[in-house]
């Protein structure tokens, strides 16, 4: 307002007081915000630093979120595997009680070979050529392969072939060759018995000269003659026991295939085939993919037994229970790789958390106002104003005499 004149000493006072005012200005906003940058106008370099940095943590912050569902799948997964191996165990005393169980057969198979040869002598275990049996050439065929044993004086091993003289001699030929029988004399002259070994109770013995496609035993013979095949004679009692067992067996089987199945969180079960992928910095360079495995049942490689046909004997039960020892195996290995893998995720997880602080503490420092300097600057911003407001009185008093002249 130039039609206005103000004295020097009043203008200057007056200047004195809105730059006051304007100080006090800034010193309570930064007091009411807490932060002493608080626009690019005010300092662009902290400002947009600050942004900067804070930008990141809300980025990181963010997938903190999916981190912390990664540790949460990892966690179901693991107490998946943790209760999987409880159930292989349960599964496993089960085929335990089979073995403990009474003989599943009142008698094994077995069959009788008489000899027809020349030999005069009698047959006995220390001297098996001296009757007819004598040059007799016996066949034992089985899944594995074909051994081929001699009835003669001297004793001799070779691939698939043996000469035997004594019992004890022929024994240990068939044990060696694992053929599943064991060889007796008979109560008739010149004949052996072959019975079926006692982990193999259920296992079948022919004459038919074909190698059977399982646990069994075919025998031929030249110069002897193999009599009529007994076969095993089963046990009711001992049956219907082994029957309950691979029912609860089979119960477990089927647990072991839903836990695994209901091990999952947030849609998401690395023990029914899916797989996951975490990221652990904002500009998703930084990952980490765990791969799932399918571990129901028949992905442990375990599956339903059937009555009648599985724990009959012993070698049945010896059968299931190395299945299950390779399902724990497998079990224990993908339980330390899912450890592995969650340690590796909870520490990326503390990091995360760790840098998100440091980067918010450096915006902080970069923006923050220090409320104890704002608070002694607004003390004495007010104080100087007082003061300005009496100078700016007192330069007016000059013009206020003149006034008193002119009444």
């Amino acid at each position: 307002m130039s039609d206005i004149v103000l004295s020097a000493s009043v203008r200057q006072n007056l200047l004195s007081l809105q730059s006051t005012a304007d100080l006090l200005s800034t010193t309570q906003n930064r007091l009411a915000t807490g932060k002493k940058v608080n626009t690019a106008l005010d300092n662009p370099t902290n400002f947009f630093t600050a942004q900067s940095l804070d930008n990141r943590a809300s980025d990181i912050n963010n997938l903190l979120d999916g981190i912390g569902n990664g540790v949460q799948v990892l966690q179901a997964a693991n107490t998946g595997i943790t209760s999987l191996q409880k159930l292989v165990d349960t599964a496993k005393s089960i085929a335990n009680q089979v073995l403990q169980s009474p003989v599943g057969y009142t008698s094994k198979a077995n069959v009788d070979v008489t000899g027809t040869g020349t030999g005069t002598g009698t047959t006995v275990a220390t001297d098996l050529n001296a009757g007819k049996l004598g040059g007799s050439v016996l066949t034992f065929k089985t899944s594995s392969g074909t051994l081929a044993v001699t009835i003669g004086s001297t004793f001799a091993t070779g691939t698939g072939t043996a000469t035997v003289k004594t019992l004890d001699q022929l024994n240990s030929v068939l044990a060696s060759n694992g053929v599943a029988v064991t060889a007796a004399l008979s109560s008739t002259a010149d004949t052996l018995t072959f019975t079926s070994t006692n982990d193999a109770a259920s296992q079948t013995i022919t004459k038919s000269g074909t190698a059977p496609t399982g646990a069994g035993v075919d025998i031929t013979a030249a110069t002897a003659t193999v009599g009529t095949v007994n076969a095993a004679v089963a046990d009711p009692t001992s049956q219907t026991t082994r029957a309950n067992l691979v029912s609860q067996y089979n119960a477990v089987i089927q647990q072991i295939t839903t836990t695994a199945q209901d091990s999952s969180f947030n849609g998401v079960n690395l023990l029914n085939g899916d797989n996951l992928k975490l990221t652990f910095n904002e500009t998703g360079k930084s990952t980490l993919n765990i791969t799932g495995v399918t571990f129901d049942a028949a992905g442990l490689g375990l599956g339903s037994l059937t009555a009648g046909t599985d724990f009959l004997d012993s070698n049945s039960a010896n059968s299931i229970i190395t299945s299950l020892s390779n399902a724990s195996s497998t079990l224990r290995s993908e339980a330390s790789s899912l450890g592995s893998n969650l340690s590796v995720v909870q520490i990326r997880q503390d990091f995360s958390k760790s840098l998100i602080n440091v980067l918010q503490t450096g915006s902080s420092n970069l923006t923050l106002a220090d409320t104890n300097e704002e608070a002694a600057n607004s003390q004495a911003l007010s104080t100087r104003q007082s003061i300005a407001v009496s100078a700016l009185a007192l330069a007016n008093q000059s013009q206020q005499s003149v006034l008193q002249l002119l009444r």
